[in-house]
C-alpha cells in the first residue's frame, strides 16, 4: 500500500526522472503548437497584406498621355473675353482632341476619331482647363502637357492585357503613342485630390476621407466627454444598488451588439422621427458615437479603478472633496488607459460599414463635402461600392483604399500602444 502510493498510484512510472522527462516533453510540444500557431496566423496576415498590395500599388499610377496643346483663342476667349467664367466654360476638350488628331493625321473618318478619342479620360481637358484659368496669359501659346487616359488604355499599358474594350484599330494607335514617347505613368495626384466618380481614372479618396473625418469629429466629441462622465459617476459617485447593477449590465450587453442594429436605431429615430438630413457625417457620427459609447465607458471605468485607492484616501485626508479628489488626482492619472480605450473605440468606429449603410451613406457622392449635413461616404463604404463596381480599375483602387484605411487604423492603434507606454503608471 505504501510502496503504491509513494509512487503515485498504479499504472504510473515509478522513476521520478521519467515522469520529469515526459512533463517536460509535453511542455515542449505545447510550446511548439503554440509557435505553429503563431506562425500560421502571421502567414495568413502577411498573405493578405501581400495580396492588397500587388493589388493596389499599381492605382498609385496612373497613364498619361503628352500632348502639344495649342490654347486657340478664339475657342478660349471668344471675342478677346478673358474672364473666369468664359475661361471655365471654354471647349478645352476640343483643344485636347484636336493635339491627339494631329498625330494620327490620316485618321479622317467621324467614327474612327471618335474611337481614337477613347484613349483619352473624358476627364483629359481638366488640367489644361485649370492651368488656363490660374494663368489667363497662355492663351495663345502652344503647352506640352500631360493628360489622363482612359482606363482601358491604363489597365493595358499596366499590363493587364484583356482588361481593356479596345479593338485593333485603337491597340495600333496605342502602340504608336508608346512608339513615340507620348505615353508614361506617373503618381496618381487625383486618387487622393478628387471625389468619387463613375469614370475609375477620375475616381478618388478625398470625398471619403473627408466624409470619414466629419464623421468622426462628431463621433468623438459626443462619445467621449458623454463616455468619461458616465464612468467617472458609475466608478466614484453612483450608489451600489439594483438600478446601477441593471445601468452596468445593459453597459456591458450594449457593448456586444451588433453595429447594424445602432444602424437601424440611427435610421428609425434621427432620419425617421427627427427628420436630420440623409447620408449626412452628423447622422453617422451620433450612430457611431452610440455605438462607441459603451467601450470608451467600460476602458473608463477600467483606467479609474485601476488607481490606487490610497490616493483618494490621501487626498480626502488633506481635506479634499470628492470633486476635487476625482478631477485633480484620480482622473487624471487615469487618463492615459481612458485615452487609449477611446482611440481604441475610434478605430473600430472607423472601420464600421453595416450601421453607415442603413442611414444612407452608401449613396453616390461626387463633390467632397465641407459641412456635417452635406451628403457625404467614408472611406469603408467607398471601398464596398468600388467593390461592386464592374470595371477592372476599380478593383485595384479598393486594394489602395483598402490600404488607406489599414494606415489609418494602424496608426491610430500604434498611438494608442505608444500613449499607453509614455504614461502608464504601474501601482
Amino acid at each position: 500500500m505504501s510502496d503504491v502510493a509513494a509512487t503515485g498510484g498504479p499504472g504510473r512510472a515509478r522513476d521520478p526522472a521519467t515522469r520529469n522527462r515526459r512533463r517536460y516533453a509535453a511542455e515542449r510540444r505545447f510550446r511548439l503548437y503554440g509557435l505553429l500557431s503563431v506562425a500560421v496566423a502571421v502567414a495568413a496576415l502577411l498573405a493578405l497584406l501581400g495580396s492588397m498590395v500587388a493589388r493596389g500599388w499599381s492605382a498609385l499610377h496612373q497613364t498619361y498621355v503628352t500632348l502639344e496643346v495649342t490654347v486657340d483663342a478664339e475657342t478660349v476667349a471668344p471675342a478677346g473675353r478673358s474672364d473666369a467664367k468664359t475661361l471655365a466654360d471654354a471647349d478645352y476638350t476640343a483643344l485636347v482632341r484636336g493635339a491627339l488628331y494631329g498625330l494620327f493625321p490620316e485618321v479622317r473618318a467621324r467614327g474612327d476619331r471618335r474611337a481614337l478619342a477613347a484613349l483619352l479620360s473624358q476627364g483629359a481637358a481638366d488640367g489644361l482647363r485649370a492651368r488656363v484659368i490660374d494663368n489667363p496669359a497662355l492663351i495663345g501659346r502652344t503647352l506640352k502637357i500631360a493628360v489622363l487616359a482612359s482606363d482601358e488604355v491604363d489597365q493595358i499599358v499596366k499590363g493587364r492585357a484583356g482588361a481593356g474594350k479596345l479593338n485593333e484599330r485603337q491597340h495600333g494607335w496605342l502602340e504608336k503613342l508608346k512608339a513615340s514617347g507620348h505615353i508614361g505613368k506617373r503618381l496618381n495626384v487625383p486618387f487622393f485630390t478628387h471625389g468619387d466618380s463613375r469614370e475609375p481614372e477620375l475616381a478618388g479618396i478625398r470625398g471619403a476621407m473627408m466624409g470619414s473625418f466629419l464623421t468622426m469629429l462628431v463621433t468623438l466629441a459626443l462619445s467621449f466627454p458623454l463616455g468619461v462622465a458616465t464612468a467617472v459617476y458609475l466608478e466614484e459617485f453612483a450608489p451600489k444598488n439594483r438600478w446601477t447593477d441593471l445601468i452596468e449590465v445593459n453597459i456591458n450587453n450594449l457593448a456586444a451588439v451588433p453595429s447594424i442594429i445602432f444602424g437601424l436605431l440611427g435610421l428609425a429615430v434621427f432620419l425617421n422621427f427627427f427628420g436630420l438630413p440623409r447620408s449626412a457625417p452628423l447622422v453617422g457620427g451620433i450612430v457611431l458615437a452610440l455605438m462607441t459609447l459603451p467601450t470608451i465607458i467600460i476602458a473608463a471605468r477600467a483606467a479609474l479603478l485601476a488607481v490606487p485607492g490610497s490616493i483618494r484616501q490621501a487626498a480626502l485626508g488633506v481635506g479634499a472633496s470628492p470633486m476635487q479628489v476625482v478631477t485633480h488626482h484620480v482622473l487624471p492619472l487615469a487618463f492615459p488607459g481612458i485615452l487609449t480605450g477611446t482611440i481604441i473605440g475610434a478605430a473600430r468606429a472607423l472601420g464600421e460599414t453595416a450601421p453607415l449603410l442603413m442611414i444612407g451613406m452608401v449613396a453616390f457622392i461626387v463633390d467632397v463635402p465641407q459641412g456635417l449635413t452635406d451628403p457625404a461616404t467614408v472611406l469603408p463604404v467607398q471601398i464596398y461600392l468600388w467593390s461592386d463596381s464592374p470595371e477592372r480599375a476599380f478593383v485595384e483602387r479598393t486594394a489602395a483604399a483598402t490600404l488607406v484605411l489599414l494606415a489609418f487604423l494602424i496608426v491610430m492603434n500604434f498611438l494608442a500602444v505608444i500613449l499607453r507606454k509614455k504614461f502608464e503608471r504601474r501601482w
